[in-house]
């Protein structure tokens, strides 16, 4: 028996040991030189985004944009969801589909869509200079931002209050409708209490991924900036390494309490 358990641990560590191997090569091996790197240029590094007014603001930025993209994301997010658990109808499920289509697509491809709708050379600009008001563009600036991440993150929220709403005990709703409760009262006692886990979790990940997307703040952020493109701009045209790993510090700290916080508060069943 004990040659038998011997045998087994060997195993078992003959297994493991490539997947530690390529963790601590990829994920703690790169994360302490993060850490460290700030270090090489003074402590007062690791506090920069505090204390330069320039990242200070992009920072500033990436949260309002973030939050704003987040709690517009669950609203609507919430209604078309309850709406599709609800209601069966023909062509239910395509409609879901194409809802949940831009889950497919890149970040750069949303911001090339969003070029095409609103850039100097998009629809919107052909018309309004067809009109004579000249060539109106929003694709370059906050409202494009704004636009590109919301249809890059309502997909989700669709999903997933589509999937909470449907696995929800209508017993709850038809008991407060018996009791004479309104719509705004079943909504209020019955579907926001049943639906808060899923949009705390929700919440937080859309939230996360506003803050750190890239691609689509590439493509558009000419006018905005947020953080994931200065600590961009730190590492590549200026090589300030040190500082390009504090902001970055900085922006996963930010996603990682949220992250926490909502899991702590919702459960993690609720992710």
């Amino acid at each position: 028996m004990r040659q038998g358990s011997s045998a087994s641990r060997l195993l078992l560590v003959g297994c493991a040991a490539p997947a530690a191997a390529f963790f601590a090569a990829f994920w703690l091996l790169p994360v302490a030189l993060l850490l460290a790197l700030p270090a090489s240029k003074g402590w007062g590094t690791y506090f920069a985004v505090l204390t330069n007014s320039r990242y200070l603001q992009s920072l500033l930025q990436t949260l309002g944009l973030s939050l704003t993209v987040t709690l517009v994301t669950l609203l609507l997010g919430a209604l078309v969801g309850i709406a599709l658990a609800r209601q069966r109808f023909r062509g239910r499920q395509l409609l879901l589909s194409l809802l949940t289509l831009p889950l497919s697509f890149p970040g750069v491809i949303i911001g090339f869509f969003m070029i095409l709708l609103g850039g100097r050379q998009g629809v919107v600009a052909d018309l309004t200079h067809a009109l004579g008001w000249g060539r109106f563009t929003f694709a370059y600036g906050l409202t494009g931002l704004f636009l590109a991440y919301l249809y890059f993150s309502l997909p989700r929220a669709i999903a997933t209050y589509t999937a909470a709403a449907s696995a929800m005990d209508l017993q709850l709703e038809e008991a407060a409708r018996s009791l004479g409760a309104s719509r705004w009262r079943v909504a209020r006692d019955v579907w926001i209490p049943e639906l808060a886990a899923t949009t705390l979790a929700c919440g937080a990940i859309v939230f996360a991924t506003a803050m750190g997307a890239f691609g689509t703040a590439f493509t558009l952020a000419s006018k905005f900036e947020v953080l994931p493109i200065t600590i961009y701009n730190e590492f590549t045209n200026y090589a300030n390494f040190a500082l390009a790993a504090s902001l970055s510090i900085t922006l996963g700290l930010i996603t990682w309490l949220v992250l926490w916080v909502s899991r702590r508060i919702a459960g993690p069943t609720a992710f």
